[in-house]
């Protein structure tokens, strides 16, 4: 493999999702000092359309129409959600709805899964998940009795399904589990994991939030049972945007989630005595959306649409590809080790670097100019994320890790990470 800046800038120019860079903020610079962003895998940047979208709504709608913009906004979770179950997710029509937090979400989802699952007491997560997935796992089983049976799994290539097949047996009710492992990015092969669990007669909650955006779900050929995900990462809602939920069609009906909120009643202007859930995916809304957040959501879901997901998870595996050829190429040397799969067809959006001293090189790389970030326990994470990373912007990026390591500048930056990361 040609691993020369000149192949990098080759590979830019026929990039078919080249001109999508130019439709977000902070890209114009193309000094050699210019800022190089590989954490979009956290935060993603700023869409341009998003300020006028979100002072439209300020403006006009909130301005000018004031509560009679009302008329529209009700529909706005279940509107943009069937724009995501399209473009994105590879959903039907009224499966998907902008709500809430991934966390609230997860709690809904899974509560309702248990209830409709009586008489099994095991709830099954991985032990190398998301804190807060586990967290959650955790506090549903012990308000109800539960047991929870973590799974291992290997911290760089993930989870075994042959380790999580074993642990199904008819005493599980749900399992909860990440598409990709926010650690390493290794990929879970959703079909596979729902075919197991349903054998064992379980539901799946999956956590499509590092993957969304980036790594097709197909969830409508998966025959996945719920989801949920954040729009802030690779889907660039912006910080803090309201999260999605998914519910398969034939479930809909047969679930009921336990936060009985007003937008989830079947005829919430009635102002009735008792609650009775919508029909469909709208039962699984509680609260006033979040309207001025899900106007930028809507920019963000419509670029990615645009771009396509299968074009967006090629360029993805070429990014990362390209990050694990320079790191063998010119990092091995100093100590730093690839702690993600090597497999394309095995790895999110984003790799890890293992190397002792993985949180002074984040610090390093910080002060160059290059945004990655730190995961415990030694794991420097880079998200180039394909909307608007190019394949120059990785050569680059990996240049100033090499330096940064061959000067051991790194060295001068404290060995202890702070609270904020």
């Amino acid at each position: 493999m040609d691993l020369s800046r000149d192949a990098a800038l080759a590979a830019d120019v026929t990039d078919p999702l080249a001109g999508f860079r130019a439709r977000f903020t902070g890209t114009d610079d193309d000094g050699p000092d210019r800022l190089l962003y590989l954490d979009g895998n956290s935060l993603g940047r700023l869409p341009r359309e998003t300020p006028a979208a979100v002072a439209r709504v300020v403006e006009q709608e909130w301005g000018t129409g004031l509560v009679g913009s009302w008329r529209d906004w009700v529909e706005q979770s279940r509107r943009i959600g069937d724009e995501l179950a399209a473009g994105v997710l590879g959903a039907r029509p009224g499966e998907v709805l902008i709500s809430d937090t991934t966390s609230v979400d997860l709690y809904k989802l899974l509560v309702a899964a248990v209830d409709a699952r009586p008489g099994r007491d095991v709830l099954i997560c991985c032990a190398d998940d998301f804190p807060t997935d586990r967290y959650i796992v955790a506090g549903v089983a012990d308000s109800r009795g539960l047991t929870v049976r973590e799974v291992e799994a290997h911290i760089d290539t993930g989870l075994d399904l042959a380790v999580l097949a074993r642990a199904l047996d008819e005493r599980v009710a749900v399992v909860v589990l990440s598409q990709v492992a926010y650690r390493s990015g290794a990929l879970v092969d959703v079909a596979e994991v729902t075919r197991l669990a349903r054998e064992a007669g379980a539901l799946v909650v999956w956590d499509l939030s590092h993957g969304a955006g980036a790594v097709p779900a197909d969830l409508t050929a998966a025959g996945a049972d719920l989801a949920v995900g954040c729009t802030y990462k690779h889907l660039n809602g912006g910080p803090g945007a309201p999260a999605f939920l998914y519910v398969r069609r034939e479930l809909q009906e047969q679930l009921r989630q336990p936060i009985w909120g007003w937008f989830g009643q079947h005829d919430q202007f009635a102002m009735g005595p008792a609650y009775e859930p919508a029909e469909g995916v709208d039962r699984f809304a509680v609260g006033t959306p979040p309207v001025l957040a899900m106007a930028a959501v809507e920019v963000g879901v419509r670029l990615t649409a645009e771009a396509r997901i299968e074009r967006i998870a090629a360029k993805a595996q070429a990014l990362t590809g390209l990050v694990i050829e320079l790191a063998d190429a010119w990092l091995a040397e100093h100590g730093v080790t690839v702690a993600s799969p090597r497999d394309a067809a095995r790895r999110g959006a984003h790799v890890s670097l293992a190397h002792p001293a993985a949180w002074q090189l984040t610090q390093a790389l910080i002060e160059r100019g290059v945004v990655p970030d730190f995961r415990t326990p030694d794991r420097l994470r880079l998200g180039p994320a394909p909307l608007y990373t190019r394949f120059v912007d990785v050569w680059d990026a990996m240049d100033r890790l090499r330096t940064v390591l061959s000067d051991r500048s790194y060295e001068s930056h404290p060995v202890e990470r702070s609270r904020v990361t």
